[in-house]
């Protein structure tokens, strides 16, 4: 109500149901019953989590309504876009916001600007310009808007906001096709919640009535509402499901075999050189494997002239990561020998009991020579019997994963290099 007691015409976001709120979990969400659910069945990379599903809102409704400490335009590059979305802030906003415009000098494709509410019920207008869509620019087009998305929301956390109002930024003006920018920023949205979802309270998806069916059949994908909506869901996920943040990749660029950086080599206790392989970041479902073999080819060639070992983080991994054995066969026979008789150990990072099983039939079966030389290693702690923990650059979730499920580390050296 306004000072007279007329209705406002703004809507206060507290009032609106959580996406977790729209639905009924059909499990039985007993600890025994979510545990037999995840032991026997493959899960889905974006988990039921319950958590950020109440910090979701989808309503149907103009976005220049909603009191969010801050909403989101999109426009042009001179951000001066006649579009519905912006046609509608500028109304209720007031003439202040052209003036506050003008300061900012234009915004380009991908990034976020700032301005005050003035008379909205948000504070602030986070101003972001989406990509022009053409077919052949493709990748361009999505890693723009992902830029829109993640750049909203960094500048959300920035300047600690407790909710964010967003529009479908892929305005129709620019050709976006609306079902593949609403995954890019449905999964956009969900990373940055599992990452940073402590600095933000609410994230509301304000759609029009077309746009509404396809933001409620893709939510259930990246935010499941119970185990059984995320097994139900998980054949639905696209291909390309992003890297941890929800950036679009390149698949063929998603492998990294590193040496330490910031030196020639890392090595281990006996001087030998450590590659690290991370599992995680092989979209095995979107490479080109024959070219993926090339490229390892030519990264190791120059390794594997002296003694190495190999360090594979199959942390968090998921059926989308994981290498079949005819691959491996296949680099295993094709790789020179001297591949082969350098490889002096294979230390496989967090397995998980199928994992070994594969790995035992695979170096039984397979291949020869190569099941003496692998070490599966539960723990940083026993990584680090053999190799200083200062030789490897350790990605992120593995550190974190490893104190999870292993407590802290308190490492020594000893110099045997076997485990």
């Amino acid at each position: 109500m306004d000072p007279l007691g007329a209705p406002s015409q703004f809507v206060d976001v507290d009032t609106l149901p959580s996406w977790g709120d729209s639905w009924e979990d059909e499990l039985d969400t007993s600890d025994t019953a979510a545990e037999t659910f995840q032991e026997n069945t493959i899960r889905s990379p974006f988990l039921y989590n319950k958590n950020i599903n109440g910090k979701v809102v989808l309503w149907k409704g103009d976005v220049a309504l909603l009191n969010c400490t801050a909403i989101v335009n999109t426009s042009n590059e001179n951000l001066t876009d006649k579009n519905p979305v912006s046609e509608s802030i500028f109304m209720l906003a007031g003439p202040d916001l052209k003036e506050d415009l003008h300061k900012l000098k234009g915004c380009r494709t991908g990034e976020a600007k700032l301005t005050k509410g003035f008379n909205l019920a948000a504070r602030f207008i986070i101003h972001t310009v989406g990509p022009k869509y053409k077919s052949r620019y493709r990748t361009a087009a999505e890693s723009s808007l992902y830029s829109c998305y993640r750049n909203v929301l960094q500048l959300a956390k920035e300047q600690s906001m407790s909710s964010v109002g967003f529009c479908v930024i892929n305005s129709a003006k620019r050709g976006y096709p609306l079902e593949d920018a609403t995954h890019i920023a449905l999964r956009t949205v969900r990373r940055f919640l599992e990452i940073h979802g402590e600095t933000i309270e609410k994230v509301v998806f304000a759609v029009s009535e077309l746009e509404e069916a396809t933001y409620q059949k893709l939510l259930p994908l990246y935010f499941p509402r119970s185990l059984k909506e995320e097994c139900r869901s998980l054949p639905y996920l696209p291909a390309d499901i992003g890297n941890a943040e929800g950036e679009p990749v390149v698949p063929e660029r998603q492998i990294r075999i590193s040496e330490k950086p910031g030196a020639p080599e890392g090595v281990d206790n006996c001087g030998r050189t450590v590659m690290v392989v991370v599992g995680r970041n092989i979209p095995v479902t979107l490479i080109d494997m024959d070219k993926a073999l090339l490229y390892f080819i030519h990264v190791m060639d120059h390794i594997a002239v002296k003694e190495y070992v190999l360090v594979y983080f199959h942390t968090l991994t998921s059926e989308y990561n994981h290498l079949d054995s005819d691959f491996l066969k296949k680099l295993y026979d094709v790789v020179d020998v001297k591949y082969k008789r350098n490889l002096k150990a294979v230390y496989f990072v967090h397995p998980t009991f199928r994992s070994k099983v594969s790995t035992w039939f695979f170096t039984t079966f397979s291949v020869s020579g190569l099941k003496d030389k692998i070490h599966h290693v539960d723990s940083l702690h026993q990584l680090f019997s053999a190799i200083s923990p200062e030789q490897i650059d350790f990605p992120p979730f593995v550190l974190e994963y490893d104190a999870r499920e292993n407590g802290p580390y308190y490492p020594s050296y000893p110099p045997s290099p076997d485990l």
